[in-house]
């Protein structure tokens, strides 16, 4: 099965918590939802770091980049 989007995981988690705070479910299906529900949080979780990590190497790369730029500003003839 194929890991779903963090758009896709969250819709489903929203619901799942819905459907945890709206009780009258049994003992059994209550511990299917939490379950089910802390699947999804730890796929979102997983989705954010992720997306937190490519953000943190672009916006280094472009520190990086910017830093060149300057650097040959300061340079004789540029």
């Amino acid at each position: 099965m194929n890991q779903p989007s963090f758009e896709e995981a969250y819709t489903k988690l929203e619901e799942t918590v819905r459907a945890l705070e709206a009780g009258g479910a049994t003992l059994e299906e209550a511990t299917r939802l939490f379950e089910e529900g802390m699947r999804l949080a730890r796929i979102c979780h997983q989705l954010l770091n992720a997306t937190e990590l490519k953000v943190t190497h672009l916006q280094r790369s472009f520190g990086e980049q910017m830093a060149l730029l300057d650097q040959g500003k300061d340079e004789p003839g540029a």
